[in-house]
C-alpha cells in the first residue's frame, strides 16, 4: 500500500502544514509513523484530510465530521487514482462522485445527479451551497483552479490586509507554480502586514531554500522557531540547511531538538 509524507501530502491536496497538524491533532486522521518517527499517510488518510477540512469550513460540527469519515473509509478502497474521486460537502452530509455513480458516505445510499458537480477528473472537495467569503471561495479552488485559487486569495487579502493563512496559501500557490519571486514578494508583504508567524516563515524558509539563498533560508527558519519552539519540521529543515553550511554543531543540535519534539512528552 502506497504512503505519503507531509511533503506529499501538502503537494497533492494543497494543505498548509498547520491544517494537516490540526487535523490530526483532532483525531479525523491517525497517520502511520516512518523512519525518523515521520507521519506516514494511507490514501484513505488522504481522503479524510480533505474531507475534515472540507466539513469543517462548512461549520459541521465536529462528531458529524468524525462520523462521516469512519463510515467513508469503510467505504472506500485501499488505492484508487485520486483522479478517480469527487467529494462534496452537501449542508452537513458527504457525497461522494466514483464516476458515474453518486452516493451518501454515511449510509451508503446511491443518489440522483446533484447540482455543482465537479468536473470528471480530478479530486475535488467543495461546498455545494454558494460560498461566504474569498478565502474559503479560494480553498475550494485550489485543487482544480489553482489560478483562480490565487485571485481569490487576493481578493481576501484586500477584504482583510492581516489575513494571514490567506498570504501564506497565496505564497506557498505561487512557489509550487514556479513563480518564485512573486511568492517572495508576498511573503515579505505578509511578514509586514501580519508580523511573525511561524508557518509564514518556514513557507518562506523553504522558499529561499530553493532559491539557493541559504544563510537567509536559516534564518527564516530560526526565527520561525522563536514563534514557536515545538515546530519539529523547522528544526529538521534548519538542521539540513546547517549541515550545507558546515554548521556542524548547530545541525547536530537542530536535529537532537527535532528528535526529540518528535517523540513527545
Amino acid at each position: 500500500m502506497q504512503q505519503y509524507g507531509v511533503g506529499e501530502v501538502e503537494k497533492l491536496l494543497r494543505l498548509p502544514r498547520s491544517t494537516i497538524r490540526a487535523l490530526v491533532a483532532a483525531g479525523f486522521v491517525s497517520p502511520g509513523r516512518g523512519p525518523r518517527n515521520a507521519w506516514l499517510f494511507s490514501f484513505q488518510d488522504l481522503i479524510a484530510l480533505r474531507t475534515a477540512q472540507a466539513l469543517a469550513a462548512a461549520k459541521v460540527p465536529p462528531r458529524r465530521i468524525t462520523q462521516s469519515i469512519r463510515a467513508l473509509r469503510r467505504r472506500l478502497p485501499q488505492a484508487m487514482p485520486l483522479s478517480g474521486l469527487s467529494i462534496a460537502a452537501v449542508a452537513d452530509r458527504v457525497v461522494v462522485k466514483e464516476g458515474t455513480s453518486r452516493w451518501q458516505a454515511e449510509s451508503g445510499q446511491y443518489l440522483l445527479g446533484f447540482e455543482g458537480d465537479p468536473a470528471t477528473g480530478s479530486l475535488s472537495i467543495f461546498q455545494a451551497k454558494p460560498q461566504t467569503n474569498w478565502f474559503e471561495q479560494a480553498e475550494g479552488l485550489e485543487v482544480s483552479d489553482s489560478v483562480g485559487a490565487m485571485d481569490a486569495y487576493r481578493h481576501a487579502i484586500a477584504s482583510e490586509p492581516t489575513h494571514v493563512e490567506a498570504r501564506i496559501n497565496l505564497g506557498r500557490l505561487l512557489h509550487n507554480t514556479g513563480r518564485l519571486a512573486q511568492a517572495e514578494g508576498v511573503y515579505r508583504e505578509a511578514i509586514a502586514a501580519c508580523g511573525n508567524d511561524a508557518l509564514l516563515l518556514f513557507n518562506f524558509g523553504v522558499l529561499l531554500d530553493d532559491m539557493k539563498r541559504k544563510e537567509e533560508a536559516a534564518a527564516a527558519y530560526e526565527e520561525a522557531l522563536r514563534t514557536d519552539p515545538a515546530f519539529a519540521d523547522c528544526c529538521y529543515n534548519l538542521a539540513l540547511i546547517c549541515e550545507e553550511l558546515g554548521r556542524a554543531r548547530d545541525a547536530i543540535r537542530h536535529m537532537a531538538r527535532y528528535r526529540r519534539l518528535r517523540r513527545g512528552p
